[in-house]
């Protein structure tokens, strides 16, 4: 496999770590409008995608490999994980 071979598969694989992330930072900021007022979009964002990521690669590593639907799972707890991490943490109901 060549580089640029290389380079397509790695941005395949993080592709729908990206795609999750964006969904729900959009999905959480119409649903919690008040509480994630003060938290920046771009920020939320960067948050939920990098923690689907990570949840991307436990997936590989626990799983050995990727596509499965329980790693899709993780990838989606994750990200939730790290929306609340970053948005709603402190917020009050």
């Amino acid at each position: 496999m060549g580089p640029l071979d290389a380079a397509w598969h790695l941005l395949n694989f993080f592709a729908p770590a990206l795609g999750v992330g964006l969904a729900t930072t959009a999905m959480a900021r119409l649903v919690w409008r008040r509480e994630l007022r003060g938290a920046s979009f771009w920020r939320l964002a960067g948050w939920a995608c990098a923690a689907c990521a990570v949840g991307l690669v436990a997936a590989l590593i626990v799983f050995g490999r990727d596509g499965k639907m329980a790693g899709y799972g993780l990838m989606l707890a994750t990200g939730s994980l790290g929306l609340w991490w970053a948005g709603l943490r402190g917020a009050r109901s």
